[in-house]
């Protein structure tokens, strides 16, 4: 058995831990000099656990950068203590340790030069704060096990830190916490990876940190030689809407993570899955990880009342629900907006106040109302919600709870029409110059949206739609790499479209099925190419989510199939609203069937499959879901899973499910009918955090307005003069 000394030795073992094959391996040519054409003045600090391969991979960069390097060990805390490490570690003990290698960091100053900090240097907070304010500081992320089976190839049985009773494996679990609140940059480190490869994605990781704006965000109506407008992610998360009314999206797409990148993630939980995917879509210098991973423990920690946050379950057969209803107001839309609140919050200027205007088919309001409820009570004061509802379009649980979810910046606003007009409304005041100048003037206060077409309230839906297929692979139902189809009721096109960008950042699904109610104008479009709103009515259904006509995010999609053709988008959305109709051109129409089944269910099949399901399995789908699950029956294949995306809580929709299930429905509030739907032990169980909503939901008074924009305005200005003072 080795003592703690040996640990010391790893990082003289590099060609233990790595293999190098010049057969397999080129080293690719770097049109750099020296480390000041990458970083100038600025350090590279390598951060990382025991065993990560910090001194070797320090090495060999120093030799492609042509710079110096320091190995914390031997170049500062040894020739500091005129001791080896290993007698000063025997010598003082773990905790005067640590105290005394964060002294002697703390003395220490370098510049443009490559730094390898040792394992524990991160559990020193005063001595990382120094040593950062010069640097870019490189995660070497190594998967544990790969550790794990280093330290005891080099028999390390115990390292800096761990204490009776404690495993290898529990130490460095909880290092990890250490590691997240110090590093600019990520670099995820493969099984198999050789020092070489390893020191090119920290150079690589590095280049992008420093190129900020090789990762902006055009609309999707912009044409070439518009492209000076594209935006950072801060700027998209705040505008919400671009000028020319196109939808922000990525200018050069979406990250691709490696296959083996993906398979690091199998055994994660959804929040470390979330933190990889979001910090490769938004640029560290936009939203630096630690305060990423910070708005992540936030947004999913406590608030869901399941700890897989997105559970995936068996429902029959090769079909698989992957269960989105778990959050504090029961549907998909908690998903995104637990977390999109907070990462606005971080965005806006501090010396503005800020509206955020919602429309909503039913779910998306107590949500963004719920979410931004969350905030601390400095952004609170300067940030409200006001939202827009079908007054008669949504179902009675939903339009308590979002009443109930009202608070002391969000206002609620039931109009006289459809979901239609609400998403109309909002995009007239967004592009009403006149009115935006009213507000900014007389209020100090800017309009922004957390509906889908926000770019940052679509882009963590991509996260559950990733850790759905992982989990599929986690639970042994099929390898990384095997196809998938998902299969998801969509009205807006929002969560369907978070799948087709999962796809594009490389996990495999196949087929996407696109289910639509009695309103299946999206059903017509996929198998026509023709999207035709002429004589269309929105007719009210079971499943009011998606009593959608216009569906926002279909405008991504299209610019995706067009290969970022902005004018194409431009020139059918203009046709679309002078003349309520465009057809897709017959290329891009062909691509959009390599993707997409679309197929509608009607609402007695819709209430028929809730019955049967419940039959068969004692599970209860939402209507919604039901819509998905009859379509996945009449258009899936077979020859691969499918997942069905479980939108939201059956409960929210209690009449229906309680006529499905042969219920006689007792005539009284939603909390009554949930009370009578959960005294037959459901499966799923019981949303308590839905009734403890509608429990305190009397003490919030309902607001209306009639469906005319001028009247949405005046109710918007309203609610600022409760709100915010008048500048002048």
């Amino acid at each position: 058995m080795a003592s703690l000394c040996s640990l010391h030795s790893l990082n003289k073992m590099s060609r233990f831990l790595f293999s190098r094959s010049s057969t397999h391996f080129k080293l690719r040519k770097l049109w750099l000099s020296s480390l000041s054409s990458l970083v100038g003045e600025k350090n590279l600090i390598l951060m990382g656990p025991p065993g990560s391969g910090k001194t070797s991979v320090g090495r060999v960069l120093g030799h492609k950068l042509g710079c110096p390097v320091i190995d914390v060990d031997d170049d500062v805390l040894e020739k500091t203590w005129n001791m080896s490490v290993s007698s000063k570690l025997q010598d003082v003990g773990d905790e005067q340790f640590l105290e005394e290698e964060g002294k002697a960091l703390l003395q220490f100053s370098a510049s443009g030069s490559v730094i390898s900090l040792t394992g524990s240097n991160p559990l020193h907070p005063s001595s990382m704060e120094h040593t950062k304010k010069n640097g870019i500081v490189v995660y070497l992320d190594v998967h544990l096990q790969d550790i794990i089976e280093r330290l005891e190839r080099m028999k390390v049985d115990r390292i800096v830190g761990q204490r009776s009773g404690l495993s290898m494996g529990d130490i460095l679990m909880k290092r990890k916490h250490f590691y997240k609140k110090w590093h600019d940059v990520r670099v995820l480190c493969q099984t198999g990876d050789c020092v070489e490869v390893v020191a090119d994605k920290v150079i690589d990781a590095v280049k992008r940190y420093l190129r900020a704006d090789s990762e902006t965000l055009v609309s999707t109506r912009s044409q070439e030689q518009n492209k000076k407008q594209s935006k950072f992610f801060s700027d998209v998360v705040i505008e919400g809407l671009a000028n020319d009314g196109g939808l922000y999206v990525p200018e050069n797409g979406l990250p691709k993570l490696a296959a083996g990148e993906w398979r690091r993630l199998v055994k994660s939980s959804y929040v470390e899955r979330a933190q990889i995917i979001l910090e490769r879509c938004i640029h560290p210098t936009d939203v630096p990880p630690t305060v990423l991973g910070d708005i992540l423990e936030k947004a999913y920690s406590n608030n869901f009342s399941c700890n897989k946050i997105a559970p995936i379950r068996h429902l029959s057969g090769n079909q698989f629900l992957l269960e989105l209803f778990h959050g504090p107001t029961a549907s998909f839309k908690d998903l995104a907006l637990q977390f999109m609140p907070h990462i606005f919050a971080y965005c806006i200027p501090k010396v503005c106040n800020y509206l955020v205007l919602v429309a909503t088919s039913g779910d998306t309001g107590s949500a963004v109302l719920d979410g931004f409820s969350r905030l601390n009570d400095l952004d609170k004061r300067r940030t409200a919600v006001f939202c827009l509802y079908p007054e008669n379009g949504i179902s009675q649980v939903q339009k308590s709870q979002i009443i109930a979810c009202q608070g002391e910046n969000g206002l609620a606003v039931g109009v006289e029409s459809d979901f239609d007009f609400c998403q109309k409304a909002v995009k007239e005041m967004f592009t009403n110059p006149e009115f935006t100048g009213f507000l900014t003037a007389e209020y100090g206060t800017s309009l922004s949206t957390a509906n889908s077409i926000n770019w940052a309230r679509l882009l963590p839906q991509i996260v559950y739609h990733a850790s759905a297929y992982l989990d599929l692979v986690d639970q042994g139902v099929i390898t990384f790499g095997s196809p998938v189809d998902v299969c998801i009721p969509t009205g807006n096109f929002g969560n369907i479209m978070a799948a087709l960008y999962a796809r594009q950042m490389g996990i495999p699904f196949r087929k996407f099925i696109c289910a639509s109610n009695q309103n299946r104008i999206l059903t017509d479009f996929i198998k026509s190419g023709l999207y035709d709103l002429r004589g269309r009515k929105l007719l009210q259904s079971f499943s009011p989510a998606i009593d959608i006509l216009k569906s926002s995010n279909l405008e991504r999609y299209l610019h995706l199939l067009a290969n970022q053709d902005g004018g194409l988008v431009k020139k059918l959305y203009s046709q679309l609203d002078s003349q309520g109709y465009f057809q897709l051109p017959e290329n891009i129409f062909q691509l959009l069937k390599q993707d997409l089944i679309g197929d509608w269910c009607s609402e007695s099949d819709c209430v028929s499959a809730i019955r049967a399901v419940h039959g068969a399995t004692g599970y209860i789908l939402d209507t919604h879901t039901a819509v998905a699950k009859v379509v996945a029956d009449r258009v899936q294949d077979r020859t691969c899973p499918v997942i069905i995306s479980c939108t939201a809580h059956y409960s929210k929709f209690a009449p229906v499910i309680l006529q499905a299930l042969n219920i006689e429905e007792i005539k009284q509030n939603p909390l009554t009918q949930l009370h009578l739907l959960n005294s037959f032990h459901p499966l799923p169980p019981a949303h308590k955090s839905l009734i403890g909503m509608l429990k305190g939901g009397d003490s919030h008074k309902s607001h209306t307005c009639q469906a005319d924009s001028s009247h949405v305005m005046n109710c918007v200005e309203n609610y600022l003069q409760s709100l915010f003072l008048k500048v002048h």
